[in-house]
């Protein structure tokens, strides 16, 4: 499950690259309309600013906007930012790899075996889906709500 901070910080992505074209968004603006706790959001927000993911301009018509286009931003990427490795258990992560205490023999061990599927298959849905994916989903599910209220 992933964590309030990771669900937030998505949550403030998605809003910044629907409203990319407007430009900076203040983070009270933000932290409003999506209803998140103004300073949880700005140490999110931070995190991954120094990760590249947003830029921030100060002053007058500053706030933050995406430091790269909305297809380039992969939610596997701010997963990892934000919480951490894909990986259910530490002998199946690519990025922070432990063996197992326990484990008589990684080879043949049923557990590892399951969670290196599971691994795999999340990170293939996370790293290929973009926040531009994610609008479109999105798109294609209000637009669906709205034909199915009109008929």
């Amino acid at each position: 499950m992933i964590s309030r901070k990771t669900k937030y910080g998505l949550q403030a992505l998605i809003y910044l690259a629907k409203h990319y074209k407007e430009g900076p968004i203040l983070i009270a603006d933000l932290a409003g309309s999506e209803r998140i706790p103004k300073k949880f959001l700005e140490l999110i927000l931070l995190e991954l600013k120094n990760k590249g993911i947003l830029e921030s301009k100060r002053g007058k018509g500053g706030g933050y906007a995406l430091g790269k286009s909305a297809k380039e931003i992969t939610m596997g990427e701010v997963i990892r930012i934000l919480e951490g490795p894909l990986a259910p258990v530490s002998c199946v992560s690519q990025s922070a790899y432990h063996r197992c205490k326990e484990c008589r023999d990684e080879l043949t061990c049923g557990i590892r075996l399951v969670m290196k599927d599971v691994r795999e298959a999340m990170a293939g849905i996370l790293d290929n889906t973009s926040l531009a994916d994610v609008l479109k989903k999105v798109e294609r599910v209000s637009t669906k709500d709205i034909l199915n209220f009109i008929i």
